[in-house]
């Protein structure tokens, strides 16, 4: 398991630096547009790219500490083993979509790299933000099957939950 959280972490340090360069980016050009009238060209364009490749890196990490979205209205207060099968389940379906998304984007990469798919204003492949995608929805759906398969080591800390 320590190796997927290696994984994971290192993930969301590319990420960060992805949502760290789109804000650079977006600054920059709201600064130019204010102060000297222009933008830089393509911006939306490339926090476009980069956002999507930022999701589906961040989601290993997410999935590792179960920082995914928890509807507990009916489980709240059902007993503890009843929790654990419910949350294996869970991460079971999370781990089966995943890989599905993992495909998917695997084969929209190939198909955007074999048509030579580009963005309209700067012509940057659009394959490249599926290539970060592919690792990234392959490793969450590694790591929610092994979750599904030996459970979690802990109970979640969700807000609200009593102390």
């Amino acid at each position: 398991m320590q190796i997927l959280e290696i994984l994971a972490k290192a993930c969301a340090m590319l990420a960060g630096l992805l949502l760290s360069s789109m804000v650079i980016l977006s600054c920059g050009s709201i600064i130019g547009r204010e102060t000297i009238g222009k933008t830089i060209t393509g911006d939306f364009e490339l926090v476009g790219l980069a956002t999507g490749a930022a999701v589906g890196l961040f989601m290993p990490l997410c999935q590792l500490h179960r920082g995914n979205i928890v509807v507990d209205v009916f489980t709240s207060r059902a007993p503890e083993a009843f929790n654990a099968v419910i949350e294996r389940i869970g991460a079971l379906l999370l781990g089966l979509c995943c890989g599905l998304l993992a495909w998917r984007a695997a084969l929209g990469g190939l198909s955007s790299f074999n048509s030579n798919s580009s963005t309209m204003l700067l012509g940057v492949p659009e394959w490249i933000a599926y290539a970060p995608m592919v690792p990234g929805f392959a490793l969450t759906a590694v790591i929610a099957m092994w979750q599904a398969a030996v459970g979690y080591q802990q109970r979640a800390h969700h807000p609200g939950d009593e102390a």
